[in-house]
C-alpha cells in the first residue's frame, strides 16, 4: 500500500505542463481517501499552532501590525500549498524578511510595503514562469550561511528594547551600528516584568522542546506570559495597548495606492523580496525534500510564491515565503500532502473570526521571546565556524556576506557575496583544469590495444601532442592559450586530445578557434582527439569543424594518419 504514496510526477524528461502541475493535483490524482484528510487535518492544526504567535510577532517586528501577520500567513499559505510545486511546503511571514520589510516601511510607509509586496507577487511569477528557478540554487552555500546569520543577528537586535522594556527618548534606529548605541543609553529604563516575561516564554520553549518536543512550545509560552500578564495586571506593553487588539473579522480585498512613481520607487525593494523569497521557498522545498524523499517543482513553486504574494498584498498582508522551520513541523506531523498546508490558514482564519479578542492581552515581551528563540535557532552555528575553517576563499565569502547583511543592506549582501563565490569558483576551476604534454604508451595498469611507448614518437619534431584535463572554460582559456600558442608554429601537427574535458564553453571554443587559424597560416596542422558528441557540437557551432580542424577517435588514430601537406585555413 505505501507504493501507492509515491511521488511518480517527475519522470527523467517531464513535460512543460507536468513542471507547472500544482503538487495538489498530484495528490488527488493519486487518490485521496478520508485518511488522508485525517492526517492533513492532524498536521495543519499543528502547524497553526505554531504559526499563530510567530507570524503576528514577525509582523510587529518588521513594522506591520498583529493582524496583517495573520492575514499574511492566511492568504500566502493557502495559496503557497494549493498552487505549490512541493507537498509539504507551508507559507507565511518570514523571520528572514523582517529586516529588508522593517526597512521599507520605514522608508516608504506600509503602503509602499504592500505595494512592493504585489510587484515582488508579479517578479516572482515571472521567475517562475520563465523556468529560472532552476537557477536559484547555484547560489553559493557560504552567502547563504552568512546572511541568515546576519539575519538573525538584526532580528535578535530588533528585538532588544521589548525583551528588556526599554524606553528610547526617540524613534529607534534603524541601522544596527546607530541602534545599538541608542539601546546601550536607554539600558537604565529597562523594566522588570518585561525582562521576568521574556525570559520566562524563553525558558518554557527551550524546557518543551527538551522535555515535551511535540508540544506546542511557542504558544504555551506566549499564552502563559498572556496569562500571567493579566492575572498580576501587569504593566507592560500588550497587543492591545499597542495596536489595539486583532480585529475580529476579515479585510475586503483591495488594490494599493497604484503609480508610475511609487512603482519605480519601491522597485529596488520588490526585487529584494523577490530574490529573498525565491531562495527561502526553494530552500524550505529542498528541507522538505530532504526529510521524505519527495522532490519539488522549482518553478511551479516560484509561481505559486508570486501568486500569495500578489494575494496577501490585496488583504493588506506582507511578504510571503516558504517557512523551514512551519514546513519542517508540517512533515514531523504526518501530513499527507497540500491539504495540510490549506488547513492550516482555514485554522487561522477561525482564530481571527473567533478567538481574536484573546490576544490583546499578549504581551510583546513574550513575542520578543519569541524571536529571539528563532534567531538563535537560524543560525546555522557548526556551518559558520566549518566554513571559517574551510578555506581562506570560503571564510572570505562567509564574512564579507554576513559583514553586509548587518552593516549594509541583504540585497549587496547577496549579490557581492555570488559574485566573490563566483571568483572563487572560477579560480579554483582554473587550477584544476591542465593543459601537458602527451605521448601515448601503455603503462602496467593500463591493458589494451595501444602500441607500447615508441621512442620514435616522443622524438618527433613534426608532431606534438598535448591533453586537456578539466572544464575548459573562460577562467582557463587564457592560461591553456598561452600554452599552445607557443607551441602551435613549431610543429607540423598539433595533436590536441579533449577526451577529459566534460565541457567548453564559448571563450575555450574561440581559444581552439584562434589556434586553428593561426597554425592554418604557419602550414601547421591541428588534430582534435577524444571529442565527445556534445562538445562536437559546441565547436561546429563556433565553425571549428574540417578542414578548419581534423577530427580523430583517438590520439593513436590521429598518429596513424600521415600529416597533411598544408592545412586548410
Amino acid at each position: 500500500m505505501a507504493t501507492s504514496t509515491r511521488d511518480t510526477s517527475t519522470p527523467t524528461a517531464p513535460n512543460t505542463v507536468e513542471l507547472f502541475t500544482p503538487k495538489l493535483v498530484t495528490v488527488f490524482r493519486e487518490g485521496y481517501t478520508a485518511a488522508h484528510l485525517r492526517r492533513d487535518a492532524i498536521a495543519g492544526l499543528t502547524v497553526a499552532i505554531v504559526a499563530l504567535p510567530l507570524s503576528m510577532a514577525i509582523a510587529i517586528a518588521s513594522g506591520a501590525t498583529p493582524a496583517q501577520g495573520l492575514y499574511t500567513a492566511i492568504v500566502g499559505g493557502f495559496l503557497v500549498s494549493a498552487f505549490g510545486g512541493s507537498r509539504f511546503q507551508i507559507g507565511g511571514p518570514a523571520g528572514a524578511f523582517i529586516v529588508l520589510v522593517a526597512a521599507t516601511v520605514h522608508t516608504h510607509g506600509i503602503e509602499g510595503t504592500i505595494l512592493a509586496t504585489l510587484l515582488a507577487g508579479l517578479i516572482l511569477t515571472a521567475i517562475g514562469a520563465l523556468r529560472l528557478g532552476t537557477f536559484i540554487k547555484f547560489i553559493p552555500y557560504p552567502v547563504t550561511v552568512g546572511f541568515t546569520a546576519g539575519i538573525a543577528v538584526i532580528i535578535f537586535a530588533s528585538q532588544i528594547r521589548p525583551l528588556l522594556g526599554l524606553t528610547l527618548a526617540g524613534p529607534e534606529p534603524g541601522p544596527l551600528a546607530d541602534k545599538l548605541p541608542a539601546l546601550a543609553a536607554s539600558l537604565g529604563t529597562a523594566h522588570t516584568e518585561a525582562i521576568a516575561l521574556s525570559l520566562g516564554t524563553v525558558a518554557v520553549i527551550i524546557a518543551l522542546k527538551r522535555l515535551r518536543p511535540n508540544w506546542p512550545g511557542m504558544l504555551v509560552g506566549v499564552a502563559g506570559a498572556a496569562a500571567a500578564t493579566t492575572l498580576f495586571s501587569l504593566d507592560v506593553e500588550t497587543i492591545g495597548s499597542a495596536f489595539g487588539g486583532i480585529p475580529q473579522s476579515f479585510p475586503v480585498p483591495a488594490l494599493p495606492q497604484i503609480s508610475i512613481g511609487k512603482v519605480m520607487e519601491v522597485l529596488p525593494a520588490a526585487i529584494s523580496f523577490a530574490l529573498l523569497g525565491s531562495i527561502e521557498s526553494l530552500l524550505s522545498a529542498v528541507v522538505a525534500d530532504g526529510m521524505t524523499g519527495r522532490r519539488h517543482r522549482s518553478n511551479c513553486e516560484l509561481v505559486a510564491q508570486g501568486l500569495a504574494n500578489i494575494g496577501s498584498s490585496l488583504f493588506g498582508g506582507i511578504c510571503v515565503t516558504g517557512t523551514i522551520a512551519r514546513t519542517a513541523t508540517n512533515v514531523r506531523a504526518g501530513a499527507h500532502g497540500p491539504v495540510a498546508g490549506m488547513l492550516h490558514a482555514v485554522f487561522l482564519l477561525a482564530f481571527v473570526l473567533i478567538a481574536a479578542p484573546l490576544a490583546s492581552d499578549i504581551p510583546l515581551a513574550a513575542l520578543a521571546g519569541v524571536l529571539a528563540f528563532v534567531a538563535w535557532n537560524m543560525v546555522e552555528k557548526h556551518a559558520f565556524l566549518t566554513l571559517l575553517r574551510a578555506s581562506r576563499g570560503d571564510a572570505a565569502v562567509l564574512l564579507a556576506t554576513f559583514g553586509l547583511t548587518i552593516f549594509r543592506d541583504l540585497t549587496e549582501a547577496i549579490v557581492v557575496g555570488f559574485a566573490l563565490g563566483s571568483v572563487l569558483f572560477i579560480y579554483r576551476m582554473s587550477k584544476v583544469t591542465a593543459v601537458e604534454s602527451a605521448v601515448p604508451f601503455v603503462t602496467e595498469d593500463v591493458r589494451d590495444d595501444r602500441p607500447d611507448y615508441e621512442e620514435e614518437t616522443a622524438a618527433d619534431h613534426e608532431t606534438v601532442i598535448y591533453r586537456i584535463s578539466g572544464a575548459f572554460f573562460f577562467g582557463a582559456a587564457a592560461s591553456i592559450g598561452s600554452v599552445l600558442d607557443r607551441i602551435a608554429d613549431t610543429h607540423r601537427r598539433l595533436i590536441l586530445d579533449l577526451s577529459a574535458v566534460p565541457f567548453i564553453d564559448s571563450t575555450a571554443a574561440n581559444t581552439i578557434e584562434g589556434l586553428a587559424h593561426r597554425a592554418g597560416r604557419s602550414g601547421v596542422e591541428v588534430v582534435l582527439t577524444g571529442v565527445s558528441a556534445e562538445i562536437r557540437r559546441d565547436l561546429a557551432a563556433h565553425g571549428i569543424a574540417p578542414p578548419a580542424v581534423t577530427i580523430a577517435p583517438t590520439i593513436e588514430a590521429a598518429l596513424a594518419r600521415p600529416i597533411a601537406g598544408t592545412a586548410s585555413g
